[in-house]
């Protein structure tokens, strides 16, 4: 309907021979204005050197357009147009909605456009973390709202198997091997010190005995390791219905000749140089970083922003129209500088989109929960997945948005009320599914009725049928800076819509099936529009639940 209006504006601009100018279409903030307001006689009063109003009517006058989509067309305070759309336009919507059914919402707009998503990419050095959570259920949102709007999306995980977190991976793995020949033997003064690596050493003592003994060949025990974690890593993805496509090694860029070529680039650009036994990448005035970076330490070790320059350029040249990241708040400096390296090199890096999320505070009632990456216990994902359960882990990991910081309380999201916000969005739908199950009393009456969607007139109804025609708007609102929160934002407004029809209509009426069909048709719709948005944002549609 926007697209329609801007179309009937635009063609009596023209047969009006008024000057073109942009204007916008917009639903007003107050209601009584109507469903859609337009600008455009404000603007174009000054190159017609006349009042805003009196064009707005000239427009109005000439205006040809669907009688039967509005109520009423009419102008306001300066000389806003305003739409009203007619009851008729919206039992269209209802019938549309129900007919498409679990594509309801899908978009075009990204058809034929592909979009790599790289997100998660944490080190295979130990299980993931609870505060691994807000990055991974972001990335599952946001890789789902790609989809729905027509991209073709790639699923990747970069991680680090090359450097020195590894190597202290495989040394804490051979200690605690060792310790089981001598509860003496030194462990690394900064070692992982989780029982996860003594898991690990028991299960290769298991499998190869004494095999290792005194033998120190890290690169076994930093293989073994990793595979462990990741196996771990990756059951705790699947729990979360999170499925890479790609999972793509550091190491690979040194075994295939990325790095070296990457440096022989930049020196034969004369972008690099050396100083004080290390090496260095140029900056450049007309970008943001322009201090020098080291690329190669003065101990022949590479910094991150090598292998990370390479591993963007190797995404950059499979073809994708978009490359989006996803990093924590201590990458919000130097990814920047990842991005200048390969600017240097002319690449397009308006193609790269880097999403930066806040850290999380976890509360267990008034106390914090702590957690440790390397020393001793900590609270893993596994942890909070186990405590809550992966709909609310999902839903309260991604309610705020990605810039704001999050504090997550673990109590709350035990919570079975309404008190608990992922609760009360399912609780609306499960309620939806108990309507249509009891409606098994009416349905041999009205199974060849067909609804008369016209007998929606109140205004809780057509309120509710206004909010589930928003759901394709709302969502490719929320692409626009990839937000999911919105989407949260904007199902509150439809399950509340909802229990105000729900408690001022009576589905159910043996009195009056025509009704009583008509308004089942509404319920059935609210819940395709649930569905369909709980599917966006990664949680499940349950169709039963239980009050405390």
């Amino acid at each position: 309907m926007k697209s329609y209006i801007e179309k009937i504006i635009k063609d009596t601009i023209q047969a009006l021979n008024y000057p073109e100018v942009e204007f916008t279409v917009e639903p007003p903030k107050e209601e009584k204005f109507g469903d859609y307001s337009v600008n455009i006689a404000m603007l174009l009063a000054r190159p017609l050197k006349s009042n805003p109003r009196k064009i707005a009517q000239e427009i109005l006058d000439n205006l040809k357009y669907d009688k039967k989509q509005f109520d009423k067309i009419e102008i306001a305070g300066a000389g806003f147009i305003n739409f009203f759309f007619s009851n008729e336009y919206y039992h269209g919507i209802l019938k549309y909605i129900t007919e498409k059914g679990d594509s309801f919402g899908r978009l075009e707009i990204n058809k034929g456009r592909k979009v790599n998503l790289e997100w998660v990419s944490a080190n295979p050095t130990k299980p993931l973390h609870s505060g691994h959570g807000r990055q991974i259920c972001l990335g599952k949102a946001i890789a789902n709202m790609l989809e729905w709007s027509g991209y073709e999306v790639t699923r990747e995980y970069y991680y680090n198997d090359a450097g020195n977190q590894m190597n202290l991976l495989a040394e804490s793995v051979y200690a605690r091997y060792m310790e089981i020949f001598d509860k003496d033997f030194p462990f690394p003064e900064n070692g992982y010190k989780g029982d996860y690596i003594k898991e690990i050493a028991k299960e290769i003592y298991d499998e190869y005995g004494e095999k290792y003994k005194d033998s120190n060949e890290l690169d076994f025990f930093r293989k073994y390791g990793e595979q462990y974690n990741f196996k771990l890593i990756r059951a705790t993805l699947e729990r979360l219905g999170i499925h890479h496509d790609v999972f793509f090694s550091e190491s690979s860029l040194y075994n295939d000749g990325s790095i070296k070529k990457l440096l022989t680039e930049f020196e034969e650009r004369n972008l690099s140089y050396e100083k004080d036994g290390a090496l260095w990448l140029k900056g450049r005035t007309d970008f943001e970083h322009e201090k020098d970076k080291v690329i190669i330490k003065n101990t022949g070790e590479y910094t991150y922003r090598l292998p990370d320059m390479a591993y963007h350029i190797n995404k950059l040249e499979r073809g994708f129209d978009l490359l989006i990241d996803i990093f924590g708040a201590d990458h919000s400096d130097t990814y920047k500088e990842v991005l200048h390296g390969i600017q240097l090199l002319d690449y397009d890096i308006s193609k790269i989109k880097v999403i930066i999320h806040q850290m999380v505070t976890f509360r267990m009632g008034d106390e914090s929960v702590k957690m440790s990456g390397r020393f001793g216990t900590f609270y893993s994902l596994d942890n909070l997945l186990d405590d809550i359960g992966c709909d609310a882990t999902q839903f309260f990991f991604i309610m705020r948005g990605a810039n704001s910081q999050l504090d997550f309380d673990i109590e709350l999201a035990k919570e079975q009320s309404d008190k608990n916000p992922v609760y009360y969005l399912q609780y609306a739908h499960a309620r939806i599914c108990g309507i249509l199950r009891h409606s098994t009393e009416v349905s041999e009456k009205i199974k060849n009725i067909v609804p008369d969607l016209s007998l929606l007139k109140e205004k809780d109804e057509i309120d509710l049928i206004k909010q589930l025609s928003m759901f394709p708007e709302e969502l490719t609102s929320s692409l626009e800076f990839l937000e999911p929160h919105k989407i949260i934002t904007y199902l509150n407004n439809v399950a509340a819509a909802f229990h105000r029809f729900y408690r001022n209509s009576r589905e159910i009426n043996q009195e009056d099936l025509n009704m009583t069909a008509a308004r089942l048709a509404l319920c059935g719709a609210a819940k395709q529009v649930l569905k369909n948005g709980f599917s966006i944002i990664g949680i499940s549609a349950p169709e039963r639940m239980e009050r405390e």
